[in-house]
């Protein structure tokens, strides 16, 4: 168990990617234009993450 430990860079990346893909498919029940657009933003921080 880790406390007080620093996360990396890798772990916020990772984090906000299943933070916007959460979003992205709560929006696509409703609107659709809005979660392509939160899928995209995911796709660049996959792309970020795989970089790293």
């Amino acid at each position: 168990m880790r406390l007080f430990s620093k996360t990396t860079p890798k772990e916020k990346l990772q984090k906000k990617y299943e933070k916007l893909m959460k979003e992205s498919y709560t929006l696509s029940k409703t609107n659709r234009k809005a979660s392509d657009e939160k899928a995209a933003e995911a796709d660049k921080i996959a792309k970020e993450i795989e970089a790293l």
